[in-house]
This record gives structure tokens, sequence and C-alpha cells, in this order.
């Protein structure tokens, strides 16, 4: 259950039966295409799906394949209630290696080929699925990473076209081990949510994987991300709900509003039967719907009013009160006290001292990123006050 008082939902405005209305905003929709998309649409296919490396390449990447994944089977048992395309996402995801739900799709076909199932959509629990022909594009995500980091020391005309082939016709991202061990917080995060039983230990990484690829997509720090939700549910319980409000980062009801957006608008407590890695990816919609890629690069305010107000980010001056109604929990009023208002800065003391306590450990350092937005909102504060 939740720990904190219930979080108001997302308002700018009601609607007639006076349901609060989730601001869109008009650029929402207006992203540009990540590299990771535009990889994928340069990428090169066979007729039959499978995918098409250069010739002058195969060398490279028959060089860089890892014996170990060449070699080990890799198969899986299906459970209840999973989908060959999920199967596909999460296998790959706990290797490293991320993928776009289309290519997920398009994969699940190639691994139901080589299985010799005649419709991807229906497998049964129980069912032993080889993945073996999936092994080649994490092979070929690894040695477009080699390419590349080869080339941060040696730049070479010829090692850039490699890797510009290499990265296409992989079409996947990989994730580095180096990306992942800079991200302390969102680390102790799930690490104690696979403690608490929130996350299986079997979906730990693939959880890792899932958030920095959101943060990359969507512009924040993945360590913001584990302090929202060490706030809004005790740290990425998918369980946790005040009735109105469910899941990770606590969805709400009514039109338009976080439940709505992931898709369970009529029946919004339907996402706590769902698990993190299923919660993500609501997360992901909730997040594309709010436009929240174009406040960035996306600061742990900014973040948090995305999922609490998303209209209140419009007021960006650090000490200022919101316009967010009804009491919220303590740490996000000014000094703990109900009775003060909610401010930007408030908002990030208490998100830090959170997260303080709940992983109990000093965790609270602002990356270089936070500290340059609050330079900037405070500047900003500077000029007004001049004028």
């Amino acid at each position: 259950m939740r720990f904190d008082p219930p979080m108001n939902p997302t308002v700018t405005s009601t609607d007639a039966s006076g349901f609060p209305q989730l601001a869109r905003s008009p650029l929402a929709f207006a992203r540009s295409a990540p590299a990771f998309t535009r990889a994928l649409a340069a990428a090169q296919q066979q007729p039959g799906g499978e995918l098409a490396v250069p010739a002058n390449l195969s060398a490279t990447l028959a060089g860089t394949a890892s014996p170990a994944a060449a070699a080990a089977p890799w198969s899986v048992s299906v459970q209840s209630g999973q989908t060959l395309t999920g199967i596909v996402r999460d296998q790959m995801a706990a290797r490293g290696v991320t993928i776009s739900n289309s290519e997920a799709m398009r994969l699940a076909q190639n691994v139901a080929r080589s299985n010799n199932i005649n419709n991807a959509n229906l497998i049964h629990p129980g069912q032993r699925l080889s993945l073996d022909s999936l092994s080649p594009l994490v092979n070929q995500a690894q040695a477009a990473y080699n390419a590349s980091s080869t080339s941060a020391v040696n730049n070479s005309p010829a090692n850039t076209a490699a890797n510009t082939a290499l990265a296409g016709t992989a079409q996947v991202q990989l994730l580095l081990r180096a990306d992942r061990t800079h991200n302390p917080v969102l680390e102790k995060t799930i690490d104690r949510a696979v403690d608490k039983g929130f996350i299986p230990a079997q979906d730990k990484q693939a959880v890792m994987n899932k958030i920095v690829q959101l943060s990359e997509q969507h512009r924040f720090a993945p360590d913001d991300f584990a302090r929202l939700t060490l706030m809004e549910s005790d740290g990425m319980n998918p369980k946790a709900s005040n009735s109105r409000c469910h899941g990770i980062i606590q969805f709400c009801d009514g039109p338009d509003r976080g439940a709505a957006s992931a898709g369970f608008g009529a029946n919004p407590k339907a996402i706590l039967g769902h698990s993190v890695l299923k919660q993500l990816d609501m997360v992901d919609k909730y997040f594309e719907d709010t436009g929240l890629k174009n406040f960035g690069p996306v600061g742990l305010d900014d973040l948090y009013l995305t999922v609490l107000t998303p209209a209140a980010r419009n007021e960006t001056r650090p000490n200022v009160a919101l316009n967010i109604p009804g009491q919220q929990a303590a740490y996000l009023h000014v000094n703990r006290d109900t009775r003060a208002p909610i401010t930007r800065n408030s908002i990030l003391a208490g998100l830090h001292q959170n997260a303080n306590e709940r992983l109990g450990t000093d965790v609270a350092q602002r990356n270089a990123v936070q500290t340059a937005r609050m330079s900037a909102y405070a500047a900003q504060a500077a000029v007004t006050e001049v004028h």
C-alpha cells in the first residue's frame, strides 16, 4: 500500500463532470526520432525478415562475437500470461540490449519460425522456446559497441565508416555496463525493490535496462526516476495504491489522466495486476503524452511535476508557490510543513531527503544536469526581481 498521503491528480482544467483534465503538450507528439529509431529505419533487411549484414562486415562481427554466447543454448520456458513478443523484448533487455516494440514483434516472428510455430500469438505455459535465433543480434550489438569504443581512441575515417554500418545493421542499442554503474540511487532502489519482492530477481537487469532506455528517450537522469518512485510507490512497488492512483508512479483515474494515458481509463485498478516491467511501458506512454522530453534535459523537479501536476511545470521560479491543490506528503512542502506551500526547491529537497531515509545512505548529491537547471532558474528569478 502507499506510504505517503494521496498524490493529487495531474490537472489543468475540469470537464463537465468535474474531473480534472490532463494537460497534453502541443509538442508532445513532435518528438524527433531518436538515433535508435533512425538506425532501425535505415537498417537493411532480407525479404524473409532476417537481418542483412553487409559482406564486408562479416569478418568483423564474427571476430567480436562472444564465444560463450555463440556456444551456449538459449532457451526459456513460457510462463502464464506471457506473449512471444514480450519474451523477446525482456530476454534481450536482460542481455543489455533494448529494442522497440515493433522490432520485438518482428523478432518474435523469427523465433516462431525457428521453433516451427505457425502462429506467433499462440504459445502456452510450459512450452520450451529456443531463442538461439536472437544470439547473432546480441553479438552484433556487442560488435557495434566494441567498434564505437575503439573509435574513441582511434577515430579514423575507416573506423567511423565501419561503426556507422555496424550501428545500422545491428538494429539495437546496447546499454553499456559502464552506464549502469553510474546510477547509484537507481541501483540501490532496484536492489531494495527485489529484496521487498516488488521486482522478481530474474527481472532485475531488464528493469535497470528499461529505465536507462527511458531516461535516454525522455532526457532525465535514471537516479531521479528512482527518487520519484521512492516517493510515489516506496520504490517501484507495482501494487502501490491510494484507491484512486495506482502503480509505480501512481497513475490516477479520471478522463485524460495518468491511467487513461496508459490505456487503463476504464479500469485503473487493473494496473496493479501488471509487473514493474509492464508498468514501465505505461510510464513511457505517459511521458510521451505529457511532452516530458520537451523540457529536457529534465531536472528532478520537472520529472516529478510531470507525474504530480504537469501544468505546474510552467512556473520555473525555484521558490515560488506552485499551484498544486490539496495537501501532499510533508516531504514536498517547504520545511516539511504541510501548511507551507510547495515549490520547486522544496520538491528537490524533499525527494532527496526521502531517498536518503528510505535507502539508508547518502545518495542526495545532485548531478551536473540538475545543478545547471537550478542555476538557470535562479538566474531567471534574479532578472525578474531586478526588473
